[in-house]
């Protein structure tokens, strides 16, 4: 492959971040969005309880588990996809089943209309809605460190988790409109605008995916190789199970974390009588800084190396997990928003360094897979079941305590797995010499 010029590169940097934040932002809205809404509204519309709301909003959690469930089967499809016919066409196909999943929600009858066949479709799309999550992480990533110099792809990379960071912001900007134009009308009707509004951001995504080209790694590879793997899943098996493991250790602090204070706080927020408005104001707030400190902190990890940032981030959020919900019970907006931004902080250390470490552990023939695999499973387990455990610990207990408990152990999970294993992995990461083949460097430990 010719040498690209510093100008050629430049350009080709901006196209594919540019395309990578906007491909992001416009799928996790989508996905971000039921579970911002199971917190507020979807439980009264479909899992009516009562007396009690608080089970209601359980049950609206438990689909939101669901499509955390789906979203390793998603990995290994568009995984599979991604490896051996290319990132776009994986990209294309993720972006196309969350955006007819999320409008298809937005048109779903409530309970009072259709009974239990309302939320068997609710169940459903979320289902679709989490495999297409599952495989779209690994290829927004992808796009970015297969074109990028391997001295700037800490800070390169950084940029396709500010995606997911805008999606949520996106999400409840949205969710909290719906709630002002509709004003009472929100239980009936108002809730749905959000998820109908994603027709129109499914077509601007396909725009710009449309018009984005394949990455430097994969081209390389597929001329130099005789035919791609036929089992890239098999492959990542059989040559990078210690890897796998690694990278679903590493995501047990943030995935978990993330939904309990993204989700599970909205729930908490209602219990210890904080408004809705106050919550996702906060919450917007928080993502808006952590967006931005993903980008500082993946810098920060092209300086001194992935695993001291990554360390950083998951002691922080030991630390953090009480005074969190100690502050949510000042029910002041001061303490709520010093809650939100200091814990997604502590997030944004590991996220922002996730896209850069996890690229660095896997060859390019089976890359998407590996990383979507280990990414999706540890989601599906820690991301997927702490708002519910979260919730349902709070209905046993009515007490903040259990859920802080939970959250410090994840972070452990993390912690250990820096400390004790993140040696495994190296010389297990891409060798100088295929590096240099891949035309992305060498890995930054």
């Amino acid at each position: 492959m010719p040498r690209t010029t510093t100008t050629e590169g430049a350009s080709t940097a901006r196209r594919v971040i540019i395309a990578s934040v906007a491909g992001n932002m416009m799928e996790w809205y989508d996905f971000f969005l039921y579970t911002t809404a199971a917190a507020l509204v979807l439980g009264q519309v479909f899992f009516p309880s009562g007396e009690n709301p608080l089970l209601g909003t359980i049950a609206a959690l438990a689909g939101h588990a669901v499509g955390f469930a789906a979203r390793p089967i998603g990995g290994v499809l568009f995984g599979h996809i991604g490896d051996r016919r290319g990132r776009k066409v994986a990209l294309m196909g993720t972006l196309s089943l969350m955006g007819a999943a999320t409008f298809c929600m937005g048109l779903l009858p409530s309970y009072s209309t259709a009974g239990l066949l309302s939320p068997l479709l609710l169940v459903l799309l979320r289902v679709l809605q989490g495999a297409a999550a599952g495989g779209e992480w690994g290829g927004g990533v992808l796009i970015i460190t297969e074109n990028v110099p391997a001295e700037r792809r800490g800070f390169f990379a950084s940029f396709s988790s500010c995606g997911m960071g805008l999606g949520f912001v996106l999400s409840a900007l949205a969710l909290w409109l719906a709630e002002r134009v509709s004003g009472d009308g929100f239980l009936a009707w108002g809730w749905r605008l959000p998820f109908l509004a994603s027709a129109v951001i499914f077509m601007v995504g396909l725009y710009i995916r449309r018009n984005l080209g394949e990455t430097e790694s994969f081209e390389a590879d597929s001329a130099e190789a005789d035919a791609p793997a036929r089992s890239p899943l098999r492959e990542v098996l059989r040559r990078h199970p210690r890897q796998l493991l690694f990278a679903m250790s590493l995501r047990f602090a943030d995935s978990g974390a993330s939904y309990i204070f993204m989700s599970f706080s909205l729930v908490y927020g209602a219990y210890v009588g904080i408004s809705s408005d106050v919550l996702l104001w906060a919450g917007i707030v928080a993502m808006l800084v952590d967006s931005a400190m993903m980008v500082v902190f993946g810098r920060l990890s092209d300086k001194v190396g992935r695993r001291p940032v990554y360390i950083g981030g998951a002691i922080g959020m030991l630390v953090w997990a009480a005074p969190f919900f100690l502050l949510m019970d000042t029910g002041t907006t001061a303490g709520v928003c010093v809650a939100f931004v200091v814990g997604h902080v502590a997030m944004a250390a590991m996220i922002g360094v996730q896209p850069s470490y996890f690229s660095e552990l896997f060859s390019t023939s089976t890359r998407y897979s590996g990383m979507a695999l280990g990414h999706e499973l540890s989601s599906a387990i820690a991301g997927g079941l702490s708002p519910l455990a979260a919730a349902a610990l709070l209905a046993a207990t009515g007490h903040f305590l259990p859920v802080a408990l939970l959250t410090m152990g994840m972070a452990l999970v993390t912690l250990v797995a820096l400390v004790f294993f993140a040696q495994v992995p190296r010389g297990l990461e891409i060798p100088a010499d295929q590096a240099r083949k891949e035309h992305i460097g060498a890995p930054v430990a």
